[in-house]
């Protein structure tokens, strides 16, 4: 027994440092839209091409790496993630020495193979670590520990990259300052690669497991993988046209805009640190709400600390926290019906973005982060319910596809900014968020014959 807590324990451990490593490159390359709009002078949709770059490798390699995997096994599906998400890092140096535009996103490209190799070994992972009655909150822990880092990438471009910048008079100037970030992720991201080489992971169900039908006949798991382009694309677009939107309509520097960039991702990890305590299998009522309590400092805390130690943001950010984890109630710690309040709470403050203006709009969109929490890790676990261990890493493929929506739905939301204004731009992601709200309630229950 204590052999086997220790291998779940060094498994969570293993994975929740990925999913920290690929939560930080992801939103670095979603928030680094802004400034590669600044950088090339671009319109709003050609600067989510970065994202576009990005997530549509979502679509053109997660089932032939989900194939894959079955044959290599997780460890080495995670090494040669790392190893590729290192080596476009370290693309961007050339690539913002240059500076290419092309080459910007040729970098993104093999960085994000490297990073849907991570997810597509890293989900289904988690899910078979335990009991399937506590996959939901392994899923949310590990979301969270991703979040944290997504929180982080875009304090860092406030801090270290904006700041300054636009005091630089030519676009090779401003392109440089990206590069030294992307040299140390690659560092890191190698040195990991060699620690998990040299570690012994926990095994889980794997090619050896018949599957007993296709995958393709679960209607849950299909409709799931929809809902997962829809949130992604819907959070991805929202997270990359924040900072902008601040700076057109309510007159933000690029640097405090930045600053509520990372307080929107911020709020997706306190939610999921919400959702891994609310859907665990803790009994104890003194002991869980402890752990709300540490959360509710963490966000005065972190919220204070990326608006330069503004407390009364902070507080702010506590006060929306508290609302999220009332709301998170009502689902009453199963898994569909979170994602159904969340999802339906995450269009009305879409729709509030979109007509409304000041404060409220301001926070109306930052706290989208914080229901957009739970999302993901709630959708894959209705989807990938009933499966057997041997349709996982199959159905991770196919799932971890539709996050091309990332690449899409920017694309859309990018368009109309252009176009009609960024508020309007608002009226895509509360579409989306409805679409899931119908799966939560109907889609994920339905069964093939």
């Amino acid at each position: 027994m204590e052999q086997k807590n220790a291998n779940y324990g060094l498994g969570m451990t293993v994975i929740g440092s990925i999913f920290f490593i690929f939560g930080f490159a992801t939103t670095f390359i979603i928030t680094l839209s802004g400034k590669v709009k600044d950088i090339f002078e671009l319109t709003e949709f050609r600067a989510q091409l970065l994202s576009f770059a990005f997530f549509i490798t979502y679509f053109f390699i997660s089932i032939p790496i989900g194939l894959y995997i079955k044959k290599i096994g997780y460890k080495s599906a995670l090494i040669i993630g790392l190893l590729l998400m290192a080596a476009g890092s370290f693309l961007f140096f050339p690539a913002a020495k240059v500076p290419s535009f092309p080459l910007f996103l040729a970098a993104t490209f093999v960085l994000a193979s490297g990073v849907v190799f991570l997810q597509t070994a890293a989900n289904p992972y988690v899910t078979a670590l335990g009991s399937e009655e506590s996959a939901g909150g392994r899923l949310n822990l590990v979301q969270a520990l991703n979040s944290i880092a997504t929180m982080v990438a875009p304090w860092i471009i406030a801090v270290f990259i904006f700041k300054g910048a636009s005091e630089m008079l030519d676009a090779a100037q401003k392109a440089q300052t990206v590069q030294m970030p992307f040299i140390i992720i690659g560092i890191i991201v190698v040195l990991v690669a060699i620690a998990i080489f040299l570690t012994k992971l926990p095994e889980v169900g794997g090619s050896t497991v018949q599957q007993r039908k296709s995958v393709w006949n679960h209607p849950h798991m299909l409709l799931g993988a929809l809902g997962i382009f829809f949130y992604v694309g819907a959070e991805v677009g929202t997270g990359g046209l924040i900072l902008n939107y601040l700076k057109t309509t309510m007159d933000f520097e690029p640097e405090v805009a930045g600053k509520y960039v990372a307080i929107y991702w911020g709020g997706a990890m306190v939610g999921r640190f919400f959702g891994s305590i609310m859907l665990s299998n803790i009994t104890d009522n003194v002991k869980k709400y402890t752990y709300v309590a540490l959360v509710l400092l963490l966000a005065l805390v972190s919220g204070s600390f990326v608006t330069g130690w503004s407390w009364n943001i902070g507080l702010i950010f506590m006060v929306v926290a508290v609302a999220n984890f009332i709301f998170m109630q009502f689902g009453k710690g199963n898994a569909g019906r979170s994602l159904a309040v969340f999802a339906l709470l995450a269009s009305v403050l879409a729709l509030v973005t979109a007509f409304t203006s000041g404060s409220i709009a301001l926070w109306a969109v930052v706290s989208i982060g914080m229901f957009n929490s739970i999302m993901f890790p709630n959708i894959f676990t209705l989807a990938v319910k009933d499966l057997d261990p041997g349709e996982l890493s199959t159905a991770s493929g196919i799932i971890n596809t539709l996050i091309c929506g990332g690449a899409i739905i920017p694309l859309i939301m990018g368009k109309i900014a252009d176009v009609s204004g960024y508020s309007w731009a608002f009226i895509v992601p509360a579409i989306c968020y409805l679409y899931i709200f119908f799966y939560a309630v109907k889609g994920s229950k339905l069964r093939s014959a």
